[in-house]
């Protein structure tokens, strides 16, 4: 079947971080009256290079479902075309038209609503971005249903923390909200956490554990129980580069958490 290209135009266009050169974007189609999505799915954008040769990159989508908009949040990479198109205001300035299919993808909260540990480094904080928007919209009701929820966040310094104040402000707003920002290579004024995400991942499980009164390891599933009928108190969902992935996903196992417990999306 043939993918349905719509038009997206470039309404807003921040740098939200100069030493990454990370750009937030945000799109209308103005062809739609509504572009639904789940959040953590991702756009796939195409545009031809200058070789005549049609490139399709995927981004996650960085916003719950508004409307007929969308957000992104893309790092310029060194020879990268598309990441170097939509980063470069001379290219790309506002009112410019970028052509997109979708939405794809199965990374997105998984139903009913439980405990949820959000992990995430890099740009993989995008589909985290939709996620907390969703459950805690500013306007309508709140969708996470008192459960709890942590958004555990690492780079390497402070100025790559991107959309820092508004998990901030949503952490003030609401005490069912956690986030945890780590740096890997902290300056001397940061005076929050130090580390690697999974260190993190790790005590939230443990002190949930300790709290509740669950035993870790969890005891094991049944393997004769059908996926239907497997119901976790608790997911993680992850999304960064491989290797930090692969080490929260090993940390995790270590737990007894079962892999259907563990949802993940890799970027490299």
């Amino acid at each position: 079947m043939e993918r349905k290209i719509y038009a997206a135009r470039l309404d807003r266009k921040e740098c939200i971080s100069e030493s990454a050169q990370c750009f937030h974007f945000e799109f209308v189609i103005d062809e739609l009256e509504s572009f639904p999505f789940a959040a953590g799915q991702f756009v796939s954008a195409v545009a031809e290079d200058a070789n005549g040769k049609q490139q399709t990159r995927a981004y996650s989508i960085a916003s719950a479902a508004r409307g007929n908009q969308f957000d992104l949040c893309v790092n310029r990479v060194e020879g990268g075309f598309f990441s170097n198109h939509l980063a470069d205001l001379p290219d790309l300035p506002i009112g410019s038209i970028i052509n997109i299919h979708g939405p794809h993808g199965h990374f997105i909260l998984r139903q009913p609503v439980a405990d949820s540990i959000l992990i995430a480094t890099g740009t993989g904080i995008a589909p985290m971005r939709g996620f907390a928007q969703w459950l805690f919209p500013e306007v309508g009701p709140d969708r996470s249903e008192g459960r709890q929820i942590w958004l555990v966040y690492g780079t390497r310094h402070e100025s790559e923390l991107y959309y820092h104040e508004e998990f901030e402000a949503l952490a003030a707003r609401k005490p069912n909200f956690h986030y945890v920002a780590t740096l890997s290579r902290a300056g001397e004024s940061w005076t929050g956490l130090r580390g690697y995400v999974q260190d993190h991942v790790g005590k939230i499980v443990e002190q949930r554990a300790a709290a509740l009164g669950l035993p870790l390891p969890a005891p094991p599933i049944d393997p004769a129980t059908p996926a239907t009928e497997m119901h976790f108190d608790i997911h993680a969902y992850i999304c960064g580069l491989n290797n930090m992935v692969s080490g929260v996903r090993e940390k995790l196992a270590g737990y007894g958490w079962h892999r259907k417990q563990i949802i993940f999306e890799r970027y490299d």
